[in-house]
């Protein structure tokens, strides 16, 4: 099946890891072969409920007995869809009431991005050095990350970028600006957590100038820092929250939520402001209620900070300088790319996957299903430690 994968099937890398699944259930994933791989990754955050969740599957297959795709979004009245945002819209600040829903998070940072010009007539965006919203055009033009950019300019004018966490940019932020686009958590640079209230001092800058806040939760949304929503550890209200990943429960699907007043101005002057054949589809919109029912009525948001303790207890290695990031949004940190390279891999060999991230190389993704067990997540630092183990045996031989 590789070849054939890697002959037929567009690649986005010169070295894909080439797993060859064969099915997946709970925190595993087995190949082929069936070797049974503990996951780590979910995904990359998408998988929330792990794998073939059943409250997940069973609404899967429930819709599909009664029909599929029947409209292009915004037309016809979908039950899925409409009983899902008004969920979201009773779990979100009063201001942030109605979601536009899409198929992909880059998408809903497009349909952002344009709301916020639209709302505001203006036309400077700003976004973060090191952040990551997408990989299309208008998000590609947010990316805090010129290698990554170069070969496909032009992008986008009127693009400005200031540090995260630099409370002197933020004046930057002036009556110029249409919006700033900030990750609640920043996801390709690390993991970097806000600190001293940036986020506060974001939204209290916009407020003097008219600009609008955008945060993308797109990797820190539904329940992965313990909240719902990342923003809503660092008590602060944003204009508009883009959302993602894991909100499908492994189905692919994006939105983008705002008030009332500023989405409906993409219904009018002109008409079909963002339009999408697939967005709302209500197969994936059924995931997504399974999905949002299941996280707010059992205790997995809460659990995902207890985890954080037992991984943060059990992750002590010299090879790991740190652990960034909260909930089941971590990262350990070597001191070198090579040696990120090496636990990554060996680690798979072991039965354990785990991942990098865009843009830090001394990073290891871990962003493991919240339905996670205590049990896998000792096997699986067990794993890495034994693997960190050898490394250093290896060493000390050279």
């Amino acid at each position: 099946m590789n070849s054939d994968f890697i002959k037929y099937q567009a690649q986005t890398s010169p070295y894909p890891l080439g797993m060859e699944v064969s099915h997946a259930i709970g925190s595993y994933i087995y190949d082929t072969g069936n070797k049974k791989y503990l996951d780590f990754v979910a995904g990359v955050s998408a998988c929330t409920l792990g794998h073939q969740h059943p409250r997940v599957n069973q609404a899967i297959k429930d819709q599909l007995d009664k029909y599929s795709h029947v409209m292009v979004y915004g037309e016809y009245s979908q039950s899925p869809a409409v009983q899902y945002c008004k969920l979201l819209a009773s779990l979100l600040p009063e201001s942030l009431n109605k979601t536009y829903l899409v198929n992909s998070g880059t998408e809903a940072i497009e349909g952002a991005l344009k709301l916020a010009k639209r709302t505001t007539g203006r036309s400077q965006l700003i976004s973060c050095h090191n952040a990551y919203h997408g990989n299309t055009m208008g998000s590609m033009s947010v990316m805090g990350f010129e290698e990554r950019k170069q070969a496909y300019r032009p992008l986008l004018p009127d693009v400005d970028f200031i540090t995260f966490n630099n409370e002197e940019d933020l004046q930057k932020i002036t009556t110029r600006t249409a919006a700033i686009l900030l990750e609640t958590i920043q996801g390709g640079a690390g993991f970097i957590q806000p600190h001293n209230n940036f986020l506060q001092k974001v939204r209290q800058r916009c407020d003097e100038v008219g600009a609008l806040m955008i945060v993308d939760e797109i990797q820190p949304g539904f329940g992965r820092t313990g909240k719902l929503f990342g923003f809503q550890n660092y008590d602060v209200v944003p204009d508009i929250v883009v959302m993602g990943k894991g909100m499908g429960g492994g189905m692919p699907v994006g939105a983008f939520t705002a008030s009332a007043e500023k989405m409906d101005l993409l219904t009018k002057n002109p008409k079909l402001g963002h339009i999408t054949t697939f967005g709302g589809h209500p197969v994936i919109a059924s995931a997504c209620l399974a999905t949002l029912q299941e996280l707010t009525e059992t205790n997995l948001m809460q659990e995902a900070l207890e985890k954080e303790k037992l991984f943060r207890s059990l992750l002590v290695h010299p090879l790991i300088k740190e652990v960034r990031g909260k909930g089941l949004m971590l990262a350990a940190m070597t001191e070198t790319a090579e040696i990120t390279n090496q636990v990554i891999l060996n680690c798979q060999d072991k039965g354990l996957i785990l991942f990098w991230l865009l843009f830090e190389g001394c990073a290891i993704r871990i962003t493991p299903p919240l339905t996670i067990s205590e049990e896998e997540v000792r096997e699986g630092c067990a794993i890495i430690l034994n693997v960190m183990d050898e490394i250093m045996k290896k060493e000390q031989v050279v």
